[in-house]
C-alpha cells in the first residue's frame, strides 16, 4: 500500500490492487490504517488527489481534473 497525505495532512493508504475504472484513470481504495479496515474514500489516478465526491447512484467524481466513474446502480426513471 501506497501512503499519501490529504489537504487536512492526515495520511491515509492507498490500495492500487483494488478500484474502478473511471473516464480519465483510475479510481483507486483509500484506506485510513494500513490494515485495510477503515475505508476512508478514493484516490483519482488521473491527478493522484483524494478529493473527489460520490452521489447516491454510486457514481464518483474527482473535483480536481473531472475524473468521472459511471454510476454503479441505475434507475430507468432517470432517464
Amino acid at each position: 500500500m501506497d501512503a499519501t497525505t490529504t489537504t487536512e495532512g492526515q495520511t491515509v493508504y492507498v490500495s492500487r490492487e483494488e478500484g474502478d475504472t473511471g473516464s480519465k484513470g483510475p479510481f483507486f481504495v483509500v484506506y485510513s490504517d494500513e490494515d485495510h479496515e477503515n475505508r476512508f474514500g478514493y484516490l483519482c489516478g488521473n491527478c493522484e488527489r483524494v478529493d473527489n465526491a460520490m452521489d447516491t447512484m454510486g457514481r464518483i467524481e474527482c473535483n480536481v481534473c473531472g475524473n468521472v466513474r459511471k454510476p454503479t446502480e441505475w434507475d430507468a426513471a432517470h432517464e
